[in-house]
């Protein structure tokens, strides 16, 4: 009775995450895809379906054959979305990197202190996020405006004889971003160097490794399912970021999702803004792959 128990308990722990996946993310994504593939109609929702469940089967099988993909057609015509896309990513990609550069040393200091201390560490990481995120964002409006603390710092200490202009331009972007995201990069990296065998570092040095030589040849490669992990958590939402380029890029910053939100709620067209979050994922999608690819691949090496 325990093993069959057991068993039933086994298998509604791996039926859990499906089930999760298919209500909040496969039947959004089927959603959001159908809307897509509709035409612009002067109603409510301003869209006409391509087919609905009240047409019987036979109905959604001729309708799925008349199906157009002119939304997705109309997004490769028009510069605006290929530039948002490769501007969304640009930004992301460099955001990620800055993150990656401070959060490191933070995580590989948090690693190395005593262990005593380690729980106060994490949890100092962790306390931005009891602040909420649209007010931590505001505060660096206050922070980085031309008369603000940043400006009133630097020409109170005599660094800079006029005020910095960082509001509205994408500096203010990627300090948004890696002040939002850090703890998404320090987390994965501290958990994975707290994990290291210390003793490889130690057998290294007594056989005549430098400290620098043995990080980038032991520590680095040890905790780089940690980076790639604290990577994809920062790339993926930066690319699809509204709040900080929105609040602290200014009108004039180019990014997928403030193409979006003009889409849905300036424009009203949803069958294209639809197009552009399909096409937005499945830009997503390809890093996912790719990081679980090589999650499989540090498994197998390590069996």
């Amino acid at each position: 009775m325990k093993a069959l128990g057991s068993s039933i308990f086994s298998r509604l722990v791996i039926i859990v995450p499906y089930v999760w996946l298919l209500l909040f993310f496969l039947v959004p994504f089927v959603i959001v895809f159908r809307i897509s593939l509709s035409t612009t109609a002067i109603a409510q929702p301003p869209y006409e379906p391509v087919f609905s469940l009240a047409d019987g089967l036979s109905g959604i099988i001729d309708n799925i054959r008349q199906l157009s993909f002119d939304n997705f057609v109309w997004l490769t015509e028009d510069a605006l979305y290929l530039n948002a896309y490769l501007s969304s990513i640009k930004i992301a990609g460099i955001s990620t990197l800055l993150t990656l550069l401070i959060a490191y040393p933070i995580a590989y200091g948090m690693a190395q202190a005593p262990r005593t201390w380690r729980p106060t560490l994490l949890m100092l990481v962790i306390l931005p996020f009891w602040t909420s995120f649209l007010i931590r964002v505001y505060a660096w409006i206050a922070i980085l405006k031309p008369e603000g603390l940043l400006n009133q710092l630097l020409l109170s200490v005599g660094i800079i004889s006029e005020p910095l202009i960082i509001l509205n331009t994408n500096w203010a972007i990627y300090i948004g971003i890696v002040y939002s995201y850090l703890p998404f990069m320090i987390l994965p990296i501290y958990s994975a160097l707290e994990k290291m065998d210390h003793s490889l570092i130690e057998a290294a040095q007594d056989l005549g490794c430098p400290p620098i030589t043995a990080f980038w040849k032991v520590t680095f490669p040890l905790s780089l399912a940690g980076v790639v992990a604290g990577c994809m958590l920062v790339f993926i939402p930066a690319v699809g970021e509204f709040v900080i380029p929105d609040l602290l890029g200014g009108s004039q910053t180019l990014m997928i999702g403030k193409t979006l939100w003009n889409e849905f709620n300036s424009n009203r067209d949803w069958p294209v803004s639809a197009a552009v979050a399909t096409v937005l994922l499945l830009i997503l999608v390809v890093p996912i792959v790719f990081f679980q690819n090589m999650q499989a691949k540090a498994d197998e090496k390590g069996r």
